[in-house]
C-alpha cells in the first residue's frame, strides 16, 4: 500500500502561480499511476492530471492543458502539480491519487484510483 500527503495549497490571486506537492510512503511512487483531481465546492471531484506509471506519459483535462504540470520525482518519491496563470475556477480541494493497476482507459476516473490524499484547499480570487 502507499499513503498519500498533499501539500503546497493556498489563497492566490488570478494569474499567480503554485505548486502542490503529493509525498508518498510505503511504496515507490514509479509503480503507480499518479494523478491529481480537484473537488469545487457543490460539485463533482473532477480529473485535472495524470502521469501513466508505464511509460511516464502525461495526461490533462483540457481545463487545465497548457497551464499545469505534473511530474515526478522518484529520488523524493514525490509527484508534483505545478500550476501556472490560475484563474477563479481553479479553486477547490486538490486531492493527489494513486493506483498501480488501471489501464489507460480509465485514467480520469476516479473510482479507477484506490489511494487518495486528504486535499489540500487552493483558492484563487479574481
Amino acid at each position: 500500500q502507499v499513503q498519500l500527503v498533499e501539500s503546497g495549497g493556498g489563497l492566490v490571486r488570478a494569474g499567480d502561480s503554485l505548486r502542490l506537492s503529493c509525498t508518498a510512503s510505503g511504496r515507490a511512487v514509479r509503480e503507480y499511476t499518479m494523478a491529481w483531481f480537484r473537488q469545487a465546492p457543490g460539485k463533482e471531484r473532477e480529473f485535472v492530471a495524470a502521469m501513466f506509471r508505464s511509460y511516464g506519459r502525461t495526461y490533462y483535462s483540457d481545463s487545465v492543458k497548457g497551464r499545469f504540470t505534473i511530474s515526478r520525482d522518484n529520488a523524493k518519491n514525490t509527484a508534483s502539480l505545478q500550476m501556472n496563470n490560475l484563474e477563479p475556477a481553479d479553486t477547490g480541494v486538490y486531492y493527489c491519487a494513486a493506483d498501480s493497476t488501471l489501464i489507460l482507459s480509465t485514467l480520469r476516473n476516479t473510482r479507477a484510483y484506490d489511494y487518495w490524499g486528504q486535499g489540500t484547499q487552493v483558492t484563487v480570487s479574481s
